[in-house]
């Protein structure tokens, strides 16, 4: 069932592109900058780390215990890839937070330093 943070969540998500982050406004800066540190805890945790490559390495071995070639044998390899490119697209999005946000914070340092000569 669905909380209703989650919803809350999906109702206030960004879509942040390179182009639009010029034009933000300063609440939106601050939630590109909130969700990147939110995924770099997230990436620097040991534990998530733990269980993504467990599950990484599970759903490996589903794969490589596949040896015939029936439709549902096919089936089944391909729901696995699908799901090994799912973890490895979550990661990615997480990084792409990550980089969003290490632009915002380095754009906002560079206007505050043409703003404030004597820094």
């Amino acid at each position: 069932m669905i909380e209703t943070d989650v919803v809350d969540a999906f109702n206030r998500r960004l879509t942040i592109d390179l182009n639009t982050i010029k034009t933000m406004t300063p609440s939106q800066l601050d939630r590109v900058k909130e969700i990147g540190s939110q995924a770099e805890n997230l990436l620097r945790n040991k534990d998530f780390a733990y269980f993504v490559h467990t599950f990484k390495f599970e759903r490996m071995d589903i794969l490589t215990g596949i040896s015939d070639h029936t439709p549902d044998s096919n089936a089944e390899r391909i729901a696995m890839s699908n799901q090994l490119v799912g973890v490895d697209e979550f990661i990615k999005s997480l990084k792409r937070a990550i980089y969003y946000k290490n632009r915002v914070v380095s754009q906002q340092s560079g206007q505050q330093s043409a703003e404030d000569p004597a820094v």
